[in-house]
């Protein structure tokens, strides 16, 4: 099942769930105020914008590259990726230019360097060693990155990019390639793919090599399937809950679900840095597999 079949059989889904719900409540009336919380779940091709209302974005034919058809279309989701590289592009150059102009970091310098230090010092150095630093700043902008995306998730005219499975595929090819490079750059291509056979006699490669390449896709599909979840999952719990209003239609009913959307709202501001530390965390774990490997075949060498 590709991303696209992923992403539709989920819309599905819960589109199902939001038509249980209006079927329950006993009136259509109901069906578009339902709609209107799903539309802050899913993408669209349209966004809201406070005092302006719906504002349809570009959309264009799709492409076919090797008879695979590629739709390049603005959608709201893709105006949020935008928005949240735009955001950690000037808000992080200004945070760096505060901190080369203060020997002590100040300000909101000093915030952005808690992050900083937390991900080189509780991050990178147990799991990959001081080789790892040369990929401080791939680590430090893809947590900032789905930091950004997971918080617009949270307030009001806003989406969660990473609550799109495709985004989230994205992230993990890319962290897919640069696990298998700094494995071959701290290996060497040789003993990068002698370790696929896993050591065993060469009769037994047949079976050893598939299953070797096959656990190079799970992680980083772990990583996709995880993040997406967790940030979807989120958003559905309080679009449930807020449907059990239309179904009970009663203010003393209302306030439990109300209540429970408020903390689950809090525990979603949790998540939000939570899902972009075990991100980064599972990533550098991964990377650092292969440096250590590099350093045991090493220290085998030298004994």
């Amino acid at each position: 099942m590709n991303t696209t079949e992923l992403t539709t059989t989920t819309t599905d889904s819960v589109h199902a769930a939001a038509d249980t719900v209006v079927a329950a409540s006993g009136h259509g009336g109901e069906e578009n105020q339902f709609a209107q919380l799903l539309h802050h779940v899913f993408d669209s091709n349209e966004i809201e914008i406070p005092f302006v209302g719906h504002v349809h974005l570009p959309h264009f034919h799709p492409v076919e590259i090797f008879g695979i058809p590629f739709d390049f279309s603005i959608t709201k989701h893709v105006v949020f990726l935008l928005l949240s590289a735009l955001i950690i592009c000037v808000v992080l150059a200004l945070a760096a230019r505060s901190n080369r102009r203060n020997v002590i970091p100040r300000g909101f310098g000093n915030f952005i360097e808690v992050f900083v230090v937390f991900i080189r010092d509780e991050i990178i150095l147990p799991n990959m060693g001081t080789a790892g630093l040369r990929y401080l700043p791939y680590l430090l902008t893809t947590f900032f990155f789905i930091l950004v995306m997971n918080l617009f998730g949270l307030i009001p005219y806003g989406a969660s990019a990473t609550g799109n499975v495709n985004v989230t595929a994205g992230l993990a090819i890319v962290a897919f390639f640069v696990i298998q490079a700094s494995a071959i750059r701290a290996q060497g291509v040789k003993h990068y793919v002698t370790h696929l056979t896993g050591g065993v006699h060469w009769s037994l490669w047949i079976i050893m090599v598939p299953i070797e390449l096959l656990g190079l896709f799970t992680k980083p599909f772990a990583l996709c399937i995880r993040l997406f979840a967790n940030m979807m999952g989120g958003h559905i719990v309080i679009v449930s809950l807020i449907g059990l209003i239309f179904i009970f239609k009663s203010f003393v009913i209302a306030t439990l679900p109300a209540s429970f959307v408020i903390g689950i709202g809090l525990l979603e501001m949790f998540v939000a840095f939570l899902q972009a530390y075990i991100f980064v965390m599972l990533t550098a774990l991964f990377m650092g597999l292969g440096i250590q490997a590099a350093q045991e075949h090493g220290d085998g060498h030298g004994h």
